[in-house]
């Protein structure tokens, strides 16, 4: 049971803030009100249903007693009792601590792990996973940096998405991603394991991290490719090195001062995924679960393309679906992820 006066806090806050902003007299904090009443919005409307709904059960409990109303009572009771936990659970989810960047525009990276060639064609796969998941969302998908070996794979590959609500969509794809199957590259038809690292970073805005001009190092250079046109014939590929943290970005489009744009973006996330990580660890120090905690080292996921089958290890889910896994039918994944960070943040709460 929700505590009432936790809800009638919530609904004093909102009535408050509503009628702040309708007299107009907020002064500067007109954005940050706004923003919290946006916010308030859903969850206000979730405990005033799951309010409603308490009181039409005393009503028809009530109503009990009195033997003309007893038969209509009978009929709604059982109705009101079996809306009201899915009400309390709605409003439980609702209440749950946001992750600020989850609205967010994000990076993802993608490097080949063990497994020598076969490591850096299955990187490639993963790529081509993201973007047509990306795709059926409608989310732009821009790649920002990427090199390839001779047989097609990826050395390392960064992208940028944008979108509604991407960073709380990809968040979990964030680690060591396994797979077995017959490489490409191999004669006698035995099957190799290999594996590829993902990270995805949200988007760093810039009240987030204030970077000394001191601390970097900006170098141009002539940008590398395969040869004939994707060679720059001028020094416009840019290379920034944060000194402090020893994080290098390079960008290589055609124009040097949009390198320099977008390699200072792809800094600031990183920098800005570095504290978000710190913050983590020092809050999930004692938790058993790591879901969305962002550890790059741990082994997620095993795509084994023999048996047709995903695994997904850190809650347990087998999909023997890998043809449209690898196609970018994520949702089913995502959405058994997101609901058990959301059990565990919801036992966290009750402890």
């Amino acid at each position: 049971m929700i505590p009432q006066d936790k809800i009638e806090q919530i609904l004093q806050r909102y009535e408050f803030l509503e009628a702040k902003m309708a007299s107009g007299d907020v002064g500067e904090d007109i954005a940050t009100l706004a923003k919290e009443y946006s916010d308030l919005k859903p969850v206000v409307e979730q405990a005033q249903a799951y309010r409603q709904t308490l009181a039409d059960l005393a009503e028809a409990e009530a109503m009990l007693d009195d033997p003309e109303m007893r038969e209509l009572a009978e009929m709604e009771l059982p109705d009101l009792r079996e809306r009201l936990p899915e009400l309390e659970r709605a409003l439980q989810l609702s209440l749950l601590p946001k992750d600020e960047a989850d609205e967010r525009p994000a990076m993802i990276e993608i490097r080949p792990g063990t497994g020598g060639d076969e490591a850096a064609l299955f990187a490639g796969d993963l790529l081509r996973m993201y973007q047509r998941f990306c795709e059926t969302k409608g989310w732009k998908f821009d790649i920002i940096e990427m090199a390839e070996t001779e047989l097609g794979g990826i050395k390392e590959v960064v992208a940028h998405v944008q979108g509604q609500s991407v960073f709380a969509q990809l968040k979990y794809e964030s680690g060591v991603h396994r797979v077995q199957r017959v490489p490409t590259t191999e004669s006698g038809g035995r099957v190799h394991t290999s594996a590829a690292t993902v990270a995805v970073l949200p988007e760093a805005e810039d009240v987030d991290i204030d970077i000394n001009p001191s601390d970097l190092r900006i170098d141009t250079m002539r940008a590398s490719g395969s040869g004939g046109q994707h060679v720059n014939t001028t020094d416009s590929a840019v290379r920034i090195v944060h000194e402090p943290t020893g994080i290098m970005v390079v960008s290589s489009e055609k124009s040097q001062h949009r390198n320099r744009e977008i390699a200072m973006q792809v800094l600031k996330t990183r920098l800005y995924d570095l504290e978000r990580q710190r913050i983590d660890s020092e809050r999930s120090a004692d938790r058993a679960s790591q879901v969305g905690s962002g550890d790059r080292s741990e082994r997620i996921r095993t795509y084994n393309f023999p048996q047709g089958r995903m695994t997904d290890h850190r809650i347990n889910l087998t999909l023997y679906k890998l043809d449209q896994v690898m196609g970018g039918d994520l949702d089913e994944i995502i959405e058994a992820l997101t609901a058990d960070a959301q059990a565990t943040l919801l036992a966290e709460m009750g402890q």
